[in-house]
């Protein structure tokens, strides 16, 4: 029987043959699969053409990678049919490498390119769905000036033909391409899984960049498809002693693979033999080094040692009528690998059968009345007996090492915090995977590789001292912004959160047009009770800016973004070149904002003025613009969007009502904002106050320090829940509260000393009206004017109570501001007598 026939005989009786990569690792067979692999060639070139060893030789070769633990080898030529049959008689996969003239400029020449297309073809063809196939390599390490010569679009369009010319061969097959630190900006998100060639002598540099090469990996599978260290000039245990610390470092972080460059010493390339190098695990008489028993030693220990020492984990399900999901949740917990953890459902007074799963699963059920997501969360940690409480929603469900790469992160450092990405399963239908390419998904914030701003609640897990050093959650937040929250209350306390990209979740996304809807509407609403306790983080129209980057699916990219530079170093020689780019200036952002649509509608309004004076019909062209921003933004996005089982026009549909669902969550989200108070008029501290200059000063008996000081009023401001920033490192007051979108006031205070710890003071405060507002007022007065005198009454009476209400709102707004820094300075006053 042939290969093909045995193939097709395998996929009719249902036997999965094919590797297939699901989220960040790789399945083979329903069962995750670790790569341990070697790197095998290039050799000398046979008598008759063969790019391997003889038969006998590659067999004894197989025979010794199985006793060393390896189950996958890479090659860098197309194997030949009879040693894919080995590979699949000894259980190995293979990872071919498929060679073209990469080292020339092969896009300058049609002919090159269509010879290098017919390559890949038929190379896909050869192997002819091979089930020994691992997955096909259409590139490798392009060279960087090749690459800075085509320039980078071109490069990354020309890959993603080679990618699809493989899949048109061959469709169920995986399909990749090597790179490497020096092309590392190479945009290739279309590729099913992401390699990389590196090499790094120290533990430090290397846990960095797998970390960096992960976030770029984004939610794809990871492969280091060559490590290696040359024994010729480190010495054999030091090749032995690093690869074994590479190895572990590579699964550690959540890589699905890695490639030890290579098997023997042999390597033959441009027609020579390289005779000063030997990066083999054996010599090349086929004698092992050290190297190979500390490789084997690493790979029977995948992806952490046995005996190591883990901490105790409570994870902590909450759940309030999530009968739905929840068993999906135990199921899968009933396979996490981890040894020692426990399981805790908090069934927050649930009318379903959330409590009786639970106990059908045999885990500990807690059944309280319903109080809410963070009195739940507060009653799982209180009764956890492990030292980390991780936390996972009803909805989702996690992979197997789940807790062995939450549990390693928290045992590097001082975490307080460690939270993981959470992906979409695939099979939820049409409708959920349209929300998961849309925006208001849970997602994680980072501030660098491995230390996050923010970790989403259905993902995340604290040390339980952490949670009861800042009392835990605030029982405020009902349905949502919990997270965000204890993640900020941590980070004011001077607590650091991790992030691991293989401490991953699936989590269903909502699965109709109506509960997102609703979803994004109580987020909006959440996002009001933020604002209220945390009114420093947000700008005037009450929108959040982060001070990390957002990472995962469904984000909004702005239309006007500019494009990333990258770092290539004199004359393109750096060694790593990565891409930078920069966030979004504040035009390019607006559009993002739910509070866009409020714009919009003030235009409309100018524009239906129109009606009774025609001049104005000329914001009717801004109306179109301020429509199509969204739109063109939703569009944009929505076209970019991935689905797993549709491309092409198939796709369409999709794309479609992602779109839809693109424009539908901002406003959603608005009207969760205005139903909670969180809008651009939003009154927020008490008191009111004349809108002029004041001088203030408070006598202390006792020294106190700048730090305290703005300390002190800072907490005087949030109190009375004023909405306030501080100052920054070049601004000339130390305080800004707002009295809305329109106008504020801002406060700087100073300190006379008077000897022995005695001082002196100051106060100063002042209102400010923007320079939004200033041109409000300056545009609607004019075109009242301008309306006068074209006799136009009845529109230069409505412009000018619009002008008029625009300034009573801002000095209303300037007296808001007054009034409660009066009210701050006032408490500060009486605190210090």
């Amino acid at each position: 029987m042939t290969i093909k026939a045995a193939l097709r005989r395998d996929r009719s009786t249902g036997r999965a043959t094919r590797v297939k990569a699901q989220g960040k690792f790789l399945f083979a067979n329903g069962k995750k699969l670790y790569l341990r692999g070697v790197t095998y060639g290039t050799f000398r070139p046979q008598p008759d053409g063969t790019m391997f060893p003889p038969p006998e030789v590659v067999e004894a070769d197989f025979r010794g990678m199985i006793e060393a633990r390896v189950n996958s080898i890479r090659t860098y030529t197309v194997p030949p049919a009879w040693l894919l049959d080995l590979a699949v008689s000894f259980g190995l996969y293979v990872l071919v490498g498929i060679p073209w003239e990469q080292h020339v400029r092969f896009l300058d020449d049609r002919k090159t390119r269509k010879g290098i297309e017919r390559t890949i073809r038929d190379a896909v063809d050869s192997c002819g769905a091979h089930p020994a196939v691992l997955a096909y390599l259409v590139g490798n390490e392009i060279p960087a000036p090749i690459v800075r010569w085509h320039g980078r679009r071109r490069i990354e369009a020309w890959l993603r033909r080679l990618y699809q010319v493989a899949k048109r061969e061959d469709p169920g097959a995986l399909v990749a391409y090597v790179n490497y630190p020096t092309t590392e900006y190479l945009d290739l998100s279309f590729t099913d899984f992401v390699c990389f060639n590196v090499y790094l002598e120290t533990p430090e540099r290397l846990q960095a960049y797998l970390a960096r090469l992960q976030n770029l990996a984004g939610e794809k599978p990871l492969v280091m498809t060559e490590i290696g260290l040359d024994s010729r000039r480190n010495g054999l245990e030091r090749q032995a002693e690093v690869l074994e610390w590479q190895i572990r470092e590579v699964f550690a972080e959540g890589c699905a693979g890695v490639f030890v460059f290579a098997w023997t010493d042999e390597w033959h390339r441009g027609g020579y033999d390289i005779e000063d190098w030997d990066f083999g695990l054996m010599n090349r008489d086929r004698n092992a080094k050290p190297a190979l028993a500390a490789v084997a030693g690493a790979f029977a220990e995948v992806p952490f040692p046995a005996m190591r020492l883990w901490p105790r984990v409570s994870v902590v399900v909450c759940s309030y009528n999530g009968a739905r999901t929840i068993g999906d949740t135990f199921e899968a917990l009933q396979h996490v690998e981890y040894p020692n953890f426990e399981v805790i459902l908090v069934d927050d007074g649930s009318k379903d059968a959330t409590a009786a799963i639970g106990l059908e699963f045999g885990v500990r059920v807690i059944s309280t009345e319903n109080r809410g997501l963070s009195n739940a969360r507060n009653t799982g940690y209180e009764a956890a007996t492990g030292e980390i409480v991780a936390y996972v929603d009803d909805d989702a469900y996690p992979e197997v090492h789940w807790l062995h790469y939450l549990a390693h992160r928290f045992m590097q450092r001082d975490w307080a915090g460690v939270g993981g990405p959470n992906l979409p399963p695939a099979g939820d239908g049409m409708i959920a995977e349209c929300v998961a390419n849309s925006p208001g998904g849970p997602v994680h914030v980072l501030v660098s590789d491995i230390e996050a701003e923010h970790i989403p609640g259905c993902n995340m897990a604290f040390r339980k001292a952490a949670l009861e050093g800042t009392g835990g959650f605030d029982p405020r937040f009902r349905t949502a912004g919990d997270d965000v929250d204890i993640c900020w209350r941590l980070l004011n306390s001077g607590a650091h959160i991790g992030f691991h990209a293989g401490a991953m979740v699936w989590h269903h996304r909502r699965n109709s047009v109506r509960t997102y809807w609703k979803q994004q509407r109580g987020y909006g609403r959440a996002e009001a009770l933020l604002e209220r306790k945390w009114p420093e983080r947000y700008n005037a129209p009450g929108h959040l800016s982060w001070a990390g980057r957002l990472y995962g699916r469904g984000l909004t990219t702005a239309l006007t973004r500019a494009p990333g530079r990258i770092y290539q170093g004199h004359a393109g020689s750096a060694l790593f070149q990565s891409v930078y780019q920069p966030a979004p200036g504040t035009l390019a952002s607006l559009p993002q904002m739910p509070e866009w649509y409020m714009a919009v509608l003030g235009l409309a309004a100018i524009t239906a003025l129109g009606a009774i004076w025609l001049p104005l019909l000329a914001a009717g062209p801004l109306l179109l613009i301020a429509l199509g921003a969204p739109l063109g933004q939703a569009s944009l996005d929505a076209a970019r969007a991935t689905f797993s089982e549709r491309r092409g026009v198939r796709a369409w549909p999709r794309h479609l009502l992602t779109g839809l669902l693109r424009v539908m969550q901002p406003i959603a989200r608005l009207s969760g904002r205005i139903e909670y108070g969180l809008t651009p008029w939003r009154r927020r501290g008490r008191g009111l106050a004349l809108p002029f200059a004041i001088t203030e000063s408070a006598w202390r008996e006792e020294w106190q320090s700048i730090e305290a000081r703005t300390q002190t009023l800072a907490s005087a401001l949030k109190q009375q829940e004023a909405a306030w920033r501080p100052g920054g490192d070049f601004d000339a007051w130390d305080f800004e509260v707002r009295g809305g979108m329109l106008s504020s006031a801002r406060l700087l205070s100073s300190v006379e000393e008077h000897g022995g710890g005695r001082q002196l003071v100051l106060f100063r405060a002042w209102p400010e009206i923007s320079n939004f507002a200033l041109g409000l007022i300056g545009a609607t007065s004019g075109l009242a004017l301008a309306a006068g005198f074209d006799g136009a009454w009845a529109a230069a009476a409505v412009l000018a109570l619009i002008a008029g209400a625009i300034t009573l709102r801002s000095i209303w707004e300037a007296a808001l501001a007054m009034g409660a820094v009066k009210v701050t300075i006032a408490e500060y006053q009486e605190a210090a007598q």
